[in-house]
């Protein structure tokens, strides 16, 4: 049974109060404030303690204890040369230590198209300081849509460009969303990734773009149904973390996923974008 547009409405704005709280989490997303790739010989990478570098499969720091670098978790200090190997894609935040405000800073070392860099998390970020919640429009129940999943017989993977010129992406396309538009007589067929559990996400440009929202958002969708039907909810379109900072990495929607029309529902262009 449909819930009530109440009902409806009601669960749409807790979504809203969970995610503006993830977002302003500390050492998370908004508080990014540099990205570097790191170099063959061990170098200083910005103001980071420390002295850092890659041999292409390991990513080594060399640092005394009274540079003041400890790891993450434990708190235990850095004390001479330490080392640590992520897969393609991967990230972990390795190190911390004391910023100018007192507060921790945090080092996530990625690694993106097989290389090896390091962001700095910083709470005194201004982007963190000043955020108020994402601005959205208002909830559009016509947009909550019944869409058919149509999965791949194999996923494929689809080369894509991402929010930093330097670093390539890759998208698994798992299958795709057909849906239709109200007010629009034409199909849609959106490629969609698919988690462990079968979960998708759909990464899409639409008319809306550059103007009232970022770039380009996704939307998370639950596990298809037994018959291949699945809930797309435009209303919980979100923006990805490129839309917040300069820092980021994000994948660009494959090219067909691009819709002829505004959609106006879910987040828009942050605050001071």
């Amino acid at each position: 049974m449909n819930a009530s547009p109440d009902a409806q409405l009601d669960r749409w704005l807790r979504f809203r109060k969970a995610r503006d709280r993830d977002l302003a989490q500390d050492h998370g997303w908004l508080t990014l404030t540099s990205f570097d790739w790191l170099e063959t010989r061990p170098a200083a990478v910005g103001s980071l303690p420390g002295l850092w570098s890659s041999d292409g499969t390991t990513a080594l720091l060399a640092a005394a204890a009274e540079d003041g670098l400890t790891f993450v978790g434990t708190g235990d200090p850095v004390a001479g040369t330490v080392a640590a190997t992520l897969e393609n894609e991967a990230s972990l935040m390795w190190v911390q230590y004391r910023g100018g405000d007192g507060a921790q800073v945090v080092v996530e070392l990625a690694r993106r198209a097989n290389r090896y860099a390091l962001r700095t998390r910083d709470s005194a970020s201004p982007v963190f300081s000043g955020f108020d919640g994402v601005p959205t429009f208002d909830y559009r129940p016509d947009l909550v849509i019944e869409a058919r999943y149509e999965p791949f017989p194999e996923p494929v993977d689809v080369p894509v460009s991402t929010a930093s010129a330097l670093v390539e992406g890759t998208h698994r396309s798992a299958g795709e969303v057909v849906f239709r538009l109200p007010g629009v007589d034409h199909e849609y067929r959106l490629q969609a990734e698919a988690d462990q559990r079968g979960a998708l996400t759909v990464t899409f440009h639409d008319a809306t773009n550059g103007n009232t929202t970022a770039d380009w958002r996704r939307v998370f969708l639950a596990i298809p149904r037994p018959d291949g039907t699945v809930t797309l909810d435009f209303n919980r379109a979100v923006n990805y973390p490129s839309a917040f900072t300069p820092y980021g990495t994000c994948p660009l929607p494959v090219r067909n996923n691009s819709l002829d029309v505004g959609i106006e529902a879910g987040e828009k262009q942050p605050a001071g974008a």
